[in-house]
Parts: structure tokens; C-alpha cells; sequence
């Protein structure tokens, strides 16, 4: 994440790495981006929405875990910050699916490559958990 400069301003701008290259006045807004997409949720419906649209219930059945609640909120970030689409289909009864945007079909390689990741080196990191807890 962007760190801060030493008075810990939240409008200083960094020296170096990646956030050296956004502008001060934009970091609080980069944050809150970074927050939203990289919660477990939202990452996990940007993954499984990538085969093309699905219904809510699908669409719960596919990500593990998750609750009609958060699944209800993860899919009204995501639509509010344009990566998700809702669409409902004028049928009896009612159908509404949900798809990624082609903002969200950028994203999600980046998603997929760090899911991948953390299942690619979870026991190691289950290791250092264990060997590091008192």
C-alpha cells in the first residue's frame, strides 16, 4: 500500500515505488479503490462472473461461503464503481443476472492471478502463522 510521509499527512504525496507516480490529492480515492476490489468478496464474484453472466443464485452457489447479505452489497459496490452490470430480463418471473463490464474483464486477470497465488502458497504462509503465534 502507499505509505505515507513521515508527518503522516494524508494529502503528502510519496517519494517512491508505485504511489510516487499518483498525484497527492488522489491517493485517498486510490485507497478506497484498492479496499473495495480487494476484499475477499468482491475478488471472489470478479472470478467466477468471468465464463459470462450469471444469476444471484448461481452466482452465490459459486463463491463459497458468502452470505445473501454480502453477497447483496458486494454486487452493488461492484455495479457502483462500473465493474459489475445488473440486468433484468422482462419474464415471468423476473430474471436478473449479473456480468462484469469490460472495466471489471481488466481487472480480472489481476483477481484470478492473486487468487491463484494465495493458493499456490497457502501452507507456507500457514507455517509462518503457526511458527510466529505466542
Amino acid at each position: 500500500m502507499c505509505a505515507m510521509d513521515a508527518a503522516d499527512r494524508p494529502d503528502a504525496a510519496a517519494r517512491r515505488g508505485p504511489c510516487a507516480a499518483i498525484p497527492a490529492e488522489q491517493l485517498g480515492f486510490v485507497r478506497q479503490v484498492l479496499d473495495r476490489i480487494g476484499d475477499k468478496w468482491s475478488m471472489l464474484v470478479i472470478a467466477v462472473l468471468d465464463d459470462g453472466p450469471l444469476r444471484y443464485t448461481d452466482l452465490q452457489r459459486e463463491v463459497p461461503g458468502i452470505s445473501q447479505r454480502m453477497l447483496t452489497l458486494t454486487v452493488r459496490q461492484l455495479q457502483q464503481d462500473g465493474l459489475v452490470i445488473r440486468t433484468a430480463h422482462a419474464e415471468v418471473p423476473p430474471r436478473v443476472e449479473y456480468a462484469l463490464t469490460p472495466l471489471g474483464r481488466s481487472l480480472h486477470h489481476v483477481v484470478t492471478s492473486l487468487i491463484t497465488w494465495v493458493a499456490d502458497h497457502h501452507s507456507q504462509i500457514r507455517e509462518h502463522r503457526t511458527a510466529t503465534t505466542p
